[in-house]
């Protein structure tokens, strides 16, 4: 029970600060001119990373569903904190990088 909680609880933490990086690239946006150096670096990044976070997401999955056609079935929730734990760690340093 106790692992259902956490995969809420990550999912809950993945919100917000997914909600608070979009918020400071948001200003980011409005404050510097699309064609800086520094934006231009800050949006390919932001493209790198989530492109590399959904790899590693897809590479979870199939990992489930390869184990499944085995007959190791695992839990939704064990799945779902596998398949969160790569944008979740993107998201937090995100938030945490932006902030400072």
């Amino acid at each position: 029970m106790f692992d259902i909680w956490k995969a809420g609880f990550m999912a809950f933490e993945l919100w917000s600060s997914s909600l608070s990086t979009i918020n400071k690239r948001q200003q980011m946006w409005q404050t510097q001119p699309f064609f800086s150096p520094s934006m231009m670096l800050e949006n390919q990044r932001m493209v790198t990373e989530k492109i590399e976070a959904s790899m590693e997401a897809g590479l979870v999955m199939q990992k489930a569903l390869f184990s499944a056609m085995s007959g190791h079935y695992a839990p939704w929730w064990v799945t779902s904190q596998k398949t969160m734990k790569p944008y979740h760690r993107r998201s937090s340093a995100n938030s945490r990088r932006l902030s400072s």
